[in-house]
């Protein structure tokens, strides 16, 4: 879950040894058995079942990969996250983060001391030099973070906003998700 967010980071990769990147990577990443913590997988298996995703855009479900998630990170020039986040905004709210704002209360805190968070993974692919030059957090306030499966009714109708929100961005980028046909596109 990403905490108390106000700004985020643009990681630059610009070295000799970086091979050159034109992909953008949409990472969902989430705990399935805490209802909402769920919400980036959910949006994940509702792009690979109902859209036709474009050449150049890779997406995984990052579920709490960890330190795992570097190898797809730092294979992507643009980074698309979508996680919930922690706030005091009503429930289901979508909020957008970039530049310095993933840093602004942390994103995806590890679950146990051992384990490193999903901002950890940034810093690493970021001192290897290998992190995307554009990562944006697209999150929703969950409302139910209880032991389960399934998202609440709340977060289930932001899974479309969040698809559409980045349908409209990745567009702008040349890069074009179709509704399959007979797909519920929202």
């Amino acid at each position: 879950m990403i905490q108390g967010l106000k700004q985020a980071v643009v990681y630059n990769h610009h070295t000799e040894h970086a091979p050159a990147i034109s992909k953008t990577g949409i990472l969902g990443v989430g705990n399935l058995l805490l209802r909402d913590e769920g919400f980036g997988v959910h949006v994940i298996e509702r792009l690979q079942n109902d859209y036709v995703l474009p050449p150049g855009l890779e997406v995984l479900d990052g579920g709490t990969a960890g330190i795992m998630l570097a190898p797809f990170i730092e294979s992507v020039d643009s980074l698309y996250i979508i996680d919930t986040v922690k706030s005091d905004s009503e429930p289901g709210t979508i909020m957008r983060f970039s530049g310095t704002g993933l840093y602004g209360g942390g994103i995806r805190s590890g679950i146990s001391p051992h384990q490193l968070g999903l901002l950890e993974v940034l810093d690493l692919c970021r001192l290897r030099e290998r992190a995307p030059e554009r990562v944006v957090a697209l999150a929703a306030v969950p409302e139910d973070l209880s032991t389960g499966a399934g998202l609440s009714a709340t977060l289930e109708s932001c899974v479309g906003q969040v698809i559409n929100l980045l349908r409209e961005e990745l567009a702008g980028r040349g890069l074009h998700i179709e509704p399959k046909a007979g797909a519920d596109s929202a």
